[in-house]
């Protein structure tokens, strides 16, 4: 155990009585985590101004996580802003300011893993699928000087440690291509060096396949051309399963604690197409059949539906592109393989 930082106790409003509060399990490294137990005023009335109650947080601390710590205190609201409960809200982040240990902080409610025991509010949570598909469903906002939603977000975020800018724009395609397929291969080769190979292909699919697949005046009509195009929708946006799993969310009080429940977490989020999650949850598995099943009867499949399976590719292109951004090596291949197939099938369309 050891003391709550000053910042963080200020930031959540905490009594700075050190015998108030304790942290835990914050080590050492780029990103740690920890807990910050607390005990405050249960204000069950006058009656009982001395009674006390235990809150838990969960707590994020880095060197130099700034910009990744607003954009995760951001999707994490942007998502419990449509889906309350589906993850930890953010309730903090900030500087450490005069503290030893320099850096920045991000607070959440704390998610109990596995959870234990089913009572609470929303015990009998809807499903992962449900969960989602209402997610996908649920216009995003406009931008905060727009009047209409658009696709990208308010602030960056990070896929891993790679830095999506997420600037806003009225095509998806455009979008798509430029502020990922594109930023990810300058990163990539920011850090691995230049790739013609890499390269032409990166491009030829941004500039010839992305536009057939999602073009404005396709994506989201039949093959008759009777359709609505696509509304932008909050993405968690690293949505594999290791940031997925059943928990409860102790909330800022215990009548706000949730019972067990599906629940996401760790976003970069950002206000796209629905079937843009679907990517990375096909590239890594763990999602099976009957999740999909079950997603589909909620959020169906956009048209034209001859070409959902070539758009999922398309849309797990961009986590190859990042794992051979960040990691190198083997993902290059798959990244490789995806392009040539879809500019095979569509260069030429």
């Amino acid at each position: 155990m050891s003391p709550v930082p000053q910042s963080i106790l200020r930031a959540l409003s905490l009594s700075p009585d050190p015998s108030k509060s304790s942290l835990s399990g914050l080590g050492s490294g780029f990103s740690t985590t920890g807990r910050i137990t607390a005990h405050v005023p249960s204000g069950a009335g006058e009656e009982d101004e001395d009674e006390e109650e235990e809150r838990q947080f969960f707590v994020k601390t880095s060197p130099d996580g700034k910009d990744m710590f607003r954009g995760e205190y951001a999707s994490l609201n942007a998502i419990a802003d449509s889906v309350s409960g589906f993850c930890p809200r953010a309730l903090a982040w900030g500087s450490l300011l005069e503290e030893k240990k320099k850096g920045f902080f991000l607070v959440t409610e704390f998610l109990d893993l596995g959870g234990g025991g089913g009572g609470g509010r929303g015990s009998q949570k809807s499903t992962l699928a449900q969960s989602l598909g209402k997610l996908h469903t649920t216009p995003a906002p406009p931008p905060p000087d727009g009047d209409k939603p658009m696709f990208g977000f308010p602030v960056a975020t990070f896929c891993g440690d790679s830095r999506q800018p997420n600037n806003f724009r009225e095509s998806w395609a455009d979008f798509y291509a430029n502020e990922r397929l594109l930023m990810i291969l300058a990163e990539s080769e920011r850090r691995n060096g230049p790739d013609r190979h890499l390269r032409d292909l990166v491009e030829q699919t941004s500039s010839v396949v992305v536009p057939r697949l999602l073009g404005d005046g396709h994506l989201g009509y039949d093959k008759n051309g009777v359709g609505q195009g696509i509304i932008p929708v909050v993405v968690h946006g690293d949505l594999w399963s290791g940031n997925a799993s059943r928990g409860r969310i102790v909330g800022k009080s215990s009548k706000e604690e949730t019972g067990v429940s599906d629940v996401v977490y760790d976003p970069c989020a950002c206000y796209a197409h629905n079937e843009y999650e679907l990517g990375i949850m096909h590239m890594f598995g763990g999602f099976g059949r009957s999740f999909f099943d079950e997603y589909h009867k909620i959020v169906p499949k956009t048209e034209p539906v001859e070409e959902y399976d070539d758009r999922v590719k398309l849309y797990e292109l961009y986590h190859h592109l990042n794992h051979h951004a960040i990691f190198g090596g083997g993902y290059r291949s798959g990244a490789v393989s995806i392009m040539t197939s879809l500019i095979n099938k569509y260069g030429k369309a």
